[in-house]
């Protein structure tokens, strides 16, 4: 693979209660409901894999995990934005399956059933408060920040290592629908995080 790099934010919902353990534990940590199902989407406002360019793109992760992140067995399914070429596309295949390296590169020794790949319409927005990440008949999700103390910005937790980011907005699924490979989640009400990205490999 060669040297990639992307930037732009990613939207997360899962069904921990509020606020999931991960962020702090670094996965380490039991998820809340004992298993991870979680779905997560990402908009790449700059990007580029080698000579292939990457801005303007949408992806979407699946992954359900049956104990603590960081002990694997982790099954995963990829979404690819329709609007992506065939370059595009394997790159993103790489970077999120952790076949690039990079801070996604610890997925490849995680992932123990691959799902496969499906190119498909993508929105990813602002909405209101929050965002929003929609792919037709699949995701139906909004997740917006909790309020801070001040009762204006939002909670983070900040100077993390987290492989998402090392600051991390604390939010909540206020609408969290799944229904793909054979899973059927409602997540709405549970924990959810947003973060700013700044991702190169490998």
């Amino acid at each position: 693979m060669k040297p990639w790099k992307i930037r732009g934010e990613l939207v997360l919902s899962c069904n921990c209660d509020v606020f999931c353990p991960c962020v702090v534990s670094l996965g380490r940590s039991q998820p809340t409901q004992g298993v991870c199902y979680t779905w997560w989407g990402l908009h790449i406002e700059e990007g580029r894999a080698g000579d292939v360019p990457l801005s303007g793109l949408n992806a979407a992760v699946l992954m359900d995990v049956p104990g603590p992140l960081a002990e694997g067995k982790w099954t995963v399914g990829l979404y690819i934005d329709e609007r992506a070429g065939d370059s595009a596309r394997d790159a993103l295949v790489e970077i999120l399956s952790g076949k690039a390296g990079g801070p996604t590169g610890w997925f490849s020794i995680m992932i123990a059933e691959f799902l496969g790949v499906k190119q498909v319409p993508i929105e990813f927005e602002r909405k209101d408060r929050g965002w929003r990440v929609s792919i037709p008949k699949i995701i139906d999700g909004t997740v917006e920040p909790i309020e801070g103390a001040d009762g204006e910005s939002a909670t983070r937790v900040t100077n993390t290592k987290y492989w998402m980011s090392s600051d991390v907005t604390v939010c909540r699924g206020t609408r969290s629908r799944f229904r793909d490979w054979g899973r059927n989640w409602d997540l709405s009400g549970r924990s959810g995080e947003y973060a700013r990205i700044e991702w190169a490999g490998p």
